[in-house]
């Protein structure tokens, strides 16, 4: 099992790009799922209508009301809203990378907090740099790791403040540049939405939105969706799992995640279909069916912890950090170069 006191470590680079050359090998006809699902702006509008709406309606209720909308209802469409803009960071809804980034920002609205730009710039990163600290912000920080140790209650509240977390990491990617002209738009359109909230429908309105983000992200089965993608629960050399539960089907298909490492411009609709093609690189592969059975095993079990994850330093040979475009550019042309 993973040690529960240091990273694992690996000397070999992120392991997906093999991965793709073989299974695109024997199964080419993969390429033709490459492309961009531009039905998923609907989807955008939906669910922030949906979670508009709703933090509307309940702007007279009870604070338990608020609470308990959040947790069944506005965490499963802000969950969606945050896959929506992962696909928005792949450029996967429109093929004009300006489209993209605006649907990322309109998704960003219920949110509560402005990061849909930053999310681009990094998360991109994560896929070419998987493991690597300075360039890879989904690694947790080792002081993160040390302070919330193997305990339950540490875990429990690790989760429930995830977002706080996940805000700070972006800071120690020095070789990124995470702020620019975009962002500054991100920021202005989502402080002054959350203005419009405040004043125009009160507390209860935009506690709702604030309530289903972190609950989209953290102490609720959809927070284990992070404990799925890259925590070693299967063995300290299979970094990244899938998930193959019910909930794929209101989340857009974001458990297939061995799928969209492997080929990260295949948009969600897609995903199933890769492994129902390639299903021999993947039915040997450790996965999950259940987030409540993760989340709760995650939290008792001792041997898992924030130090579940492999750590490495190898770039895969790569000396200058590409930008986000040349990023996309080289997942566009998956199909010709491998």
């Amino acid at each position: 099992m993973p040690k529960i006191n240091k990273f694992n470590w690996s000397d070999e680079s992120e392991p997906h790009k093999k991965r793709t050359k073989k299974i695109i090998t024997d199964h080419p006809e993969i390429r033709e799922l490459i492309g961009r699902n531009p039905y998923t702006f609907l989807v955008i509008v939906l669910c922030v209508s949906l979670l508009v709406g709703i933090g509307i309606a309940l702007q007279n209720s009870s604070w338990w009301l608020v609470v308990t909308a959040a947790y069944c209802i506005g965490a499963f469409a802000s969950h969606a809203l945050f896959i929506c803009i992962h696909e928005c960071a792949h450029n996967l809804v429109f093929k004009n990378r300006t489209l993209n980034t605006l649907a990322g920002i309109l998704a960003n609205l219920p949110l509560s907090f402005p990061s849909s730009v930053s999310f681009q710039k990094y998360h991109i990163k994560h896929h070419s740099y998987q493991g690597v600290a300075e360039l890879d912000a989904d690694m947790p920080f080792e002081w993160e790791a040390k302070l919330i140790s193997n305990s339950w209650y540490g875990k429990a509240v690790w989760l429930l403040l995830f977002p706080i977390f996940q805000a700070l990491r972006p800071f120690r990617l020095k070789e990124i540049q995470l702020f620019d002209a975009w962002t500054a738009v991100n920021w202005i359109v989502e402080i002054a939405f959350m203005a419009c909230m405040i004043y125009f429908f009160g507390a209860k309105t935009t506690m709702f939105m604030v309530f289903s983000f972190f609950f989209s992200i953290g102490l609720h089965p959809l927070g284990a969706r992070w404990l799925q993608e890259h925590y070693l629960t299967h063995g300290d050399e299979q970094e990244t799992k899938s998930y193959y539960g019910v909930l794929n089907s209101v989340n857009l298909n974001v458990g297939y995640h061995n799928e969209h490492h492997d080929f990260p411009s295949v948009p969600w609709n897609n995903l199933p279909k890769i492994k129902s093609i390639a299903n021999e690189h993947y039915e040997n592969l450790g996965y999950h069916t259940s987030y409540t059975g993760l989340l709760f095993r995650f939290l008792f079990d001792r041997d898992l912890s924030l130090f579940s994850r492999t750590l490495r330093s190898n770039r895969g040979g790569k000396q200058k950090i590409s930008s986000t475009a040349d990023d996309i550019k080289k997942f566009d042309a998956i199909a010709e170069t491998v």
